[in-house]
């Protein structure tokens, strides 16, 4: 135990969202670069490539017809353009299999005690895609594809997933909003797309409880989200006492996002961090597996996964 590995696949550079479109290969290759120049933390890491999700591991979140949409569209010559936010290039289909393939490989890995956390440095991102529907830039919803693996695949009974980015994860919300067995948590500006996780929002039926948004206005900062952590996520966390810990790691509440209004820095982003590992350790022995999702300016989007990717490495 101890190790942590970057989950990444060349082919995560080929999806290709549409010309000038802030969901960019150019964030991933920030990223790299960030790791890369840091020797310390890049000869810390394992390097894991992943294999495709199978079609059980995607119809276990999504319609078997969302699936076959999005195969589909991605099959054409060309690009498709499905709504106002996403297209489906020729390559769309394979990488997000491969985006959720490689949470999977990830969870496997520290399932199987080889690895402590891991890192999955993907695109397309995956928190806003529900049951049948793409969304803000999402096609298939690997955070909560993942936790039903964790599930099935491995009978854990209690998975928490912990959503930072931005912009609130509606399509993870969805999934779980009536499940007593995944504690959901999302701090987001509000209001932002998508308009939804209200702090009414608390699930439904058996699951009411088991979801907890904490909207906040733009402008908030490092002290803010830690004393939310603290404060919020902490008795939760130590109440439902997960099994496993997801993070939706988004970095588009850092202050130079294009797409965000929050003050958030990389320092705040290695605190949330921090928190985080702590929770593990105290209730999961450790499992974390963190999932790139949001975050568009490409040095800010960097810097703070450097950080991230360094706090887990400890």
């Amino acid at each position: 135990m101890g190790r942590t590995a970057l989950i990444y696949d060349p082919i995560f550079l080929e999806h290709d969202a549409g010309p000038s479109h802030p969901e960019c290969p150019e964030r991933l290759v920030a990223i790299l670069e960030a790791i890369e120049a840091a020797p310390q933390t890049h000869s810390g890491l394992v390097l894991q490539t992943p294999s495709m999700a199978s079609d059980q591991d995607i119809v276990a979140v999504h319609s078997p017809q969302h699936l076959a949409s999005v195969k589909s569209w991605s099959q054409a010559e060309r690009a498709v353009r499905i709504n106002q936010d996403s297209l489906v290039s020729p390559r769309t289909f394979e990488a997000a299999m491969l985006a959720s393939g490689g949470a999977i490989l990830a969870v496997n890995e520290i399932m199987a005690g080889r690895l402590a956390h891991a890192f999955c440095v993907h695109r397309p991102p995956g928190h806003h895609a529900e049951y049948e529907q793409c969304m803000g830039f999402c096609y298939f919803n690997h955070v909560a594809i993942a936790a039903r693996y964790l599930q099935r695949r491995h009978g854990l009974e209690r998975i928490a997933i912990i959503d930072w980015d931005v912009h609130h994860g509606n399509g993870t919300q969805h999934c779980f909003e009536s499940d007593s067995s995944v504690f959901f948590f999302s701090v987001h500006e509000h209001p932002l797309y998508p308009g939804t996780g209200l702090g009414d929002e608390q699930g439904v039926g058996a699951g009411h409880g088991y979801t907890m948004n904490v909207p906040v206005p733009a402008g908030y900062g490092d002290r803010d989200y830690e004393r939310i952590f603290v404060d919020q996520l902490r008795p939760a966390i130590d109440s439902f006492r997960p099994q496993f810990i997801l993070i939706s790691a988004g970095f588009d509440a850092h202050l130079r996002d294009p797409l965000g209004g929050m003050r958030l820095s990389e320092g705040g982003v290695e605190r949330m961090t921090e928190i985080v590992v702590q929770l593990a350790d105290e209730h999961c022995e450790g499992r974390l597996v963190s999932l790139l999702e949001g975050g568009y300016d490409h040095q800010a989007t960097a810097a703070a996964a450097a950080i991230h990717l360094d706090t887990l490495l400890g």
